[in-house]
């Protein structure tokens, strides 16, 4: 008898619905249907608040969706910002600051995995408030836009400051994680990616 795949759970649909709803947020910002890109942006913010409190309320957390919802926070917080940079140029310095981290982040996650067999840790706090930030702040400004054609230069720039300024905050404290797992020999943060991958193969 075949075992039900555990992956195929409310959480990690969400997550995957949050990385296809990047599509037809950037077709409706791009033509300047501001309003159901914005629609689009709270639906999305909407799946990453749910994802992370059904798994833990029903207890269907995954390996597959700790590493898929840090990647759909990044496909789609990527998406938005170049968006955004595309729009507005002047606010591509911000956009520097979103790809730096992530780039680093992603780069150090794949090194944990892929070479020293280790799980990368989980969303913190304060990876979450940055996130809400993000969403918060990219919302203000596309609402503003949409709802009261407001585009205004110094709002934009000082929301996305504060973003910027609680994302670094938040990669210091990751980075201090990191190197954590990185000299740690506890068993906890050991993973077989052979093993993972026999079972996947066996059902």
């Amino acid at each position: 008898m075949q075992t039900r795949n555990k992956n195929f759970n409310v959480p990690n649909t969400l997550t995957i619905l949050r990385i296809a709803l990047i599509i037809p947020f950037v077709i409706y910002y791009e033509e300047d249907r501001v309003l159901k890109a914005a629609a689009i942006l709270i639906l999305s913010g909407l799946t990453d608040m749910l994802d992370g409190l059904i798994a833990r309320k029903c207890h269907q957390g995954t390996e597959l969706g700790e590493m898929l919802d840090p990647l759909s926070d990044k496909l789609t917080q990527g998406s938005i910002a170049i968006c955004l940079a595309v729009k507005q140029p002047i606010l591509i310095p911000f956009l520097m600051v979103f790809i730096v981290k992530e780039s680093l982040m992603v780069a150090g996650g794949i090194f944990l995995i892929s070479k020293k067999r280790k799980r990368p840790g989980g969303s913190m706090w304060y990876g979450k408030i940055a996130t809400v930030l993000f969403y918060l702040s990219f919302g203000a400004i596309v609402l503003l836009k949409g709802v009261w054609g407001i585009e205004n230069l110094t709002v934009s720039v000082t929301l996305l400051s504060i973003t910027a300024a609680f994302m670094i905050y938040a990669f210091v404290r990751y980075a201090k994680i990191y190197f954590k797992i990185m000299r740690s020999d506890d068993p906890k943060y050991r993973i077989d990616i052979d093993e993972v991958m026999d079972k996947k193969r066996h059902g």
